[in-house]
């Protein structure tokens, strides 16, 4: 595939946006943003203030914005890609982390696809990911700005040979010369985020029709989609990355499994998954030990599945809480010793916490009203030791579980 993207293309003069980036492009703007790469946002105005005196407000206003989007832009990227990058807000916001980009690149090129059909790509981040994992990439977004951003970090990061942009309306490319289809529809508006997928944009329903056209296909969306709007024909995954969980995809065609469940845990890469949910766990007295499970495995609707590997039970039938008498170790749990149970009770717990030592608490919950920095402000805490507090509930009763972390 040979270079197919212009280098900078040249923005329209009623065009103010894309006139900035333009102006960040040139040699001048590429010097301004290597100059603020480590600037700090609180002097910010003496700093605009000292660079106007050499050059043009407008490039000033807008290489500040710009490096202000690459500073929030490391937590997704890391530094070395961030700063090399170019951004708009949205891209930012919206844009897939790397980590959870490169794991699905793996899952196409461990699958043999060779070409995607990127559509609604944004900045370009899952465009990045997929042409190093040595895949040829069409990236398609209708907005022009933000086309021209996703050409501009093709090139940045010497992928652009692998990445062609196009700036275009996605409902209308033919993704028939290619191996696969990925679909990125916009689930933020005016008013922020959106949470019916027939809202999205494109909605669902026509991103589930253009997966089900293609050899393979993958369609990101929120975690939080009701499991019911997901067609049989889909394998569903949820994907957590540091314990937080970010996105679910559903995967279509050859070398999925349609029907089933997986929750993948980054940065190990643990993935559990089960052909059918299983049903529903037995509830119990709380044990010794006490299990929380990982962010995508109760998305994905798997605790059941855990329960039954560790031979445990629920505490409540509503709590995604596992409890048993023996330990158990696994990726997919965050596991506790329990020292004490008590009754929902603030002056109880600042008593048992005083007596105990405690001077650094975690807080955590699960049908529980009371905010965690509330409860820590109103325990005055002081000592040596450390604690963890469950605020739940334990068969429909409000319970406090005072443990520590296994291990």
């Amino acid at each position: 595939m040979g270079r197919v993207n212009a280098s900078t293309p040249a923005a329209p003069a009623d065009d103010p946006a894309r006139a900035a980036f333009a102006a960040l492009r040139t040699p001048k703007g590429e010097h301004l943003l290597a100059e603020l790469r480590d600037h700090d946002p609180a002097e910010e105005l003496a700093t605009a203030t000292r660079l106007r005196r050499a050059h043009p407000a407008e490039l000033v206003s807008a290489a500040l914005g710009q490096a202000r989007l690459r500073q929030r832009a490391v937590a997704k990227f890391g530094a070395e890609d961030a700063y090399r990058m170019y951004f708009t807000p949205n891209g930012v916001e919206q844009a897939t982390r790397t980590s959870v980009a490169t794991h699905r690149a793996a899952r196409f090129a461990g699958l043999g696809v060779r070409s995607v059909a990127d559509l609604c790509c944004g900045i370009g981040g899952d465009a990045i990911a997929l042409a190093r994992a040595g895949i040829a990439v069409l990236a398609v977004d209708r907005d022009p700005l933000t086309a021209e951003v996703a050409r501009a970090n093709a090139e940045a990061l010497g992928l652009d040979a692998l990445i062609e942009v196009r700036c275009a309306d996605v409902t209308e490319i033919d993704t028939s010369p290619y191996d696969a289809v990925f679909v990125d529809p916009a689930r933020r508006g005016g008013r922020g985020r959106i949470f019916d997928p027939e809202a999205y944009s494109p909605p669902l329903s026509w991103a589930t029709a253009a997966a089900l056209k293609a050899p393979r296909a993958a369609l990101k969306i929120a975690p939080g989609i009701p499991h019911e709007a997901i067609g049989p024909e889909a394998e569903a995954e949820w994907i957590s990355d540091g314990g937080d969980v970010k996105e679910a995809v559903l995967w279509y065609g050859d070398g999925f499994a349609p029907g089933s469940f997986r929750a993948t845990l980054l940065p190990s890469g643990a993935t559990l998954t089960a052909p059918a949910p299983l049903p529903a766990p037995p509830v119990g007295p709380v044990g010794r030990y006490l299990y929380e499970p990982d962010g995508a495995v109760i998305r994905a609707h798997l605790v059941a599945d855990v329960v039954e590997r560790c031979g445990g039970r629920l505490v409540d039938e509503t709590i995604a809480y596992i409890t048993s008498d023996e330990p158990y170790s696994s990726p997919y749990v965050a596991g506790y010793e329990i020292t004490d149970r008590l009754p929902f009770g603030l002056k109880k717990l600042k008593a048992l916490l005083r007596e105990r030592g405690v001077g650094v608490l975690t807080v955590k919950k699960r049908g529980s009203a009371v905010e965690p920095e509330e409860l820590r402000r109103r325990m005055k805490l002081s000592g040596p030791n450390s604690a963890t507090v469950f605020l739940t509930r334990v068969a429909g009763a409000p319970t406090m579980l005072i443990g520590h972390p296994l291990g």
